[in-house]
């Protein structure tokens, strides 16, 4: 057996004892996974918003829209097109957040939702706005809404702060509703 004389207790700030250096490997890789990180936030957001540009540049502002008598409340085309470029930066935002928690394998029916929202989202200025078509514009503002109550109910469930971006959009839908269904009595 030893004897005590010849023990030493190792002391923390002892410089003669090498201190393990592996901090650099661990910042480095919390770096790459931060800017992993707004890469996917940046094209999660730019691709809804992409979209709906192109969409609004393509679909192009009608006369019928600013010639039409309407009420005090119905907003000009370019708070119209404002508010849908909001409203796809939002969707886009939720969308990221249920992604990085891994809410699309969670919950498969999310994905499809936000799809089909995105798509309506896409094709209803043009044809509410653009084409005049205000039966079909409500069709498709209602179509919408359900894809935004089914995204908010499934983002949620996911992620609360997911599911509280989608009600603007929700509130917006429902008000370009109203305005359609008046552009359909007018």
């Amino acid at each position: 057996m030893a004897s005590s004389t010849n023990l030493k207790q190792r002391i923390k700030d002892d410089p003669s004892t090498p201190m393990p250096t592996n901090n650099r490997p661990k910042r480095e890789k919390k770096m790459a996974m931060a800017k992993r990180g707004l890469r996917s936030l940046g094209t999660a957001v730019a691709i809804p918003l992409s979209l709906t540009l192109a969409s609004i540049y393509f679909s192009g502002a009608t006369d019928r829209y600013r010639t039409l008598p309407k009420p005090f409340w119905f907003p000009p085309l370019w708070a119209v097109y404002a508010t849908s470029m909001a409203s796809s930066l939002l969707m886009g935002l939720s969308a990221w957040l249920v992604w990085a928690e891994g809410g699309f394998h969670k919950k498969p029916t999310a994905l499809p939702l936000f799809i089909a929202q995105l798509v309506l989202g896409l094709i209803r200025d043009p044809i509410v706005f653009g084409s005049g078509t205000s039966r079909v514009g409500l069709v498709v503002c209602m179509g919408l809404f359900g894809a935004l109550v089914g995204c908010s109910r499934m983002f949620r469930e996911v992620n609360p702060i997911a599911g509280d971006l989608v009600k603007p959009c929700l509130a917006w839908t429902a008000y370009v509703g109203v305005v359609t269904l008046q552009l359909l009595f007018a």
